[in-house]
Parts: C-alpha cells; sequence; structure tokens
C-alpha cells in the first residue's frame, strides 16, 4: 500500500513532531484512501509514526481496473506537489492501556492559531525566504507551548491544534505566540474563547470583550464568545 508523509523543510530530519499522512491502495476496481493527523517518533531507520487519532477512511468504486488505476496515479501525483514524501513501513496505532473497563474523563482546553494572510505573505517572499520564516515561526510557536505546557496535537499548514490542562495557560500561550511571532512580521488569528472557557478563568486575570453569540462550523448548537481585551 503506498503511504506518503507530509514533511516540511523544519520537519526533516527531527523527532518528535505531529504531521499528515495517508495511503492509498487498489484492489481490482475499487481504490482505498486513509489519511489523518500522525506523530512522528525518532529519526532514519529507527523513526516510527503512530495515529494521533483513529484516520479517515474512503473508498472509491470505479467500475473498471483502468479507471481505478488511473485515480490512484493521479491522486499520488496531486499530493507529491504538496511536500508529501513516500512513506515505508506501516503507520502504527497507539495501544492506550487502562486499568479499569471505564474510560477516564479529563478536561483540555483547545487552542487553534493560523497566520493571517499566510498565502499573500508567502508569494511575496518567495518559496526559499518563506521557508526560513516558517522554521522560526514554529520554533517560536513550540517554544513558548513548551513554556505553557501546552501539548501540540496537529499542524495544518501555517496553523498549528494544541490542548493545555487549564484555560488560563491556553489564553496566555496564544497572547504570547501572538507577540512573539510580530518579531517575524507574522500575525495570527487564535480561536476565540467560550463561555465555558471564561468562567473557569479567575476573575480580573483577562479582560473579557463579549461578541455575542455564533453558530461554530461543524459544532452543534450556537455558542457565546468572548475576544480576549488588552
Amino acid at each position: 500500500m503506498p503511504k506518503f508523509l507530509r514533511i516540511g523543510v523544519h520537519q526533516s530530519n527531527v523527532s518528535g513532531y505531529t504531521s499528515k499522512a495517508w495511503s492509498i491502495r487498489r484492489a481490482g476496481t475499487t481504490v482505498f484512501l486513509k489519511w489523518g493527523a500522525v506523530e512522528v517518533q525518532g529519526v532514519g531507520d529507527a523513526r516510527k509514526i503512530y495515529w494521533t487519532i483513529p484516520p479517515r477512511e474512503k473508498t472509491i468504486r470505479c467500475r473498471t481496473v483502468a479507471r481505478a488505476t488511473d485515480y490512484v496515479k493521479d491522486a499520488i501525483a496531486r499530493r507529491r506537489h504538496h511536500r508529501y514524501a513516500p512513506l515505508s513501513g506501516n503507520i502504527l496505532s497507539r495501544r492506550r492501556r487502562t486499568n479499569s473497563s471505564e474510560l477516564e474523563q479529563a478536561l483540555s482546553t483547545i487552542l487553534f492559531i493560523d497566520i493571517v494572510r499566510s498565502t499573500e505573505k508567502a508569494a511575496r517572499l518567495g518559496d526559499a525566504r518563506w521557508t526560513q520564516v516558517m522554521n522560526h515561526y514554529y520554533a517560536t510557536v513550540r517554544r513558548e507551548l513548551r513554556s505553557l505546557r501546552g501539548k501540540e496535537v496537529v499542524t495544518t499548514g501555517d496553523g498549528l491544534l494544541a490542548t493545555f490542562d487549564g484555560p488560563d495557560a491556553a489564553v496566555r500561550c496564544a497572547a504570547a505566540i501572538r507577540d512573539a511571532v510580530r518579531t517575524l512580521g507574522l500575525e495570527i488569528r487564535a480561536g476565540l474563547v467560550s463561555s465555558a472557557v471564561k468562567d473557569l478563568i479567575p476573575p480580573a486575570t483577562f479582560r473579557f470583550k463579549d461578541r455575542g453569540t455564533h453558530q461554530l462550523k461543524g459544532v452543534p448548537n450556537r455558542w457565546r464568545l468572548y475576544q480576549v481585551d488588552h
């Protein structure tokens, strides 16, 4: 089964980063796709790739072997233009140890950030210079995550998803990243604060501006959101 891993220049020879991976195989006239977020541990021959969550899967029935073969070739060609590199070996699933049959619940705060007008900036700077900027950007973001004990979940192009044990650390990290990347000439967007997050933060820690209720994409119901006001 052909497998591919998305690797940036800043991730080509390091361990402990998150990325994207996908695989494709053909069985007669049917094509099977699998893709999702992965965690990379180790480098070189010792490198192992783990799905961070169960991957998404899709089945395409092409009616003829020729169409199925062409579908696979086209899919591989398209994705290789997005810095996907061939991956040998299996993408592994982590087995979690449990002491009881019941699942343990934990409360986490989710932070998502991305760069404002990144496409325009990349076009203006060119590939070589933009790669350098992105190297510094991810190094800066990960430094702030470490300092506030955030856990990186996945990167999405110029975006990053992280989790925190407490909402206070998540908001502080977003503000720290915003200030730090300005030295690179970048501005970031960070997820708005929900009412649940606001209520869990001690009073007077931050000032919040009510932005009303909103329907979030892929999330049921409407949510009251707040902007951190500095």
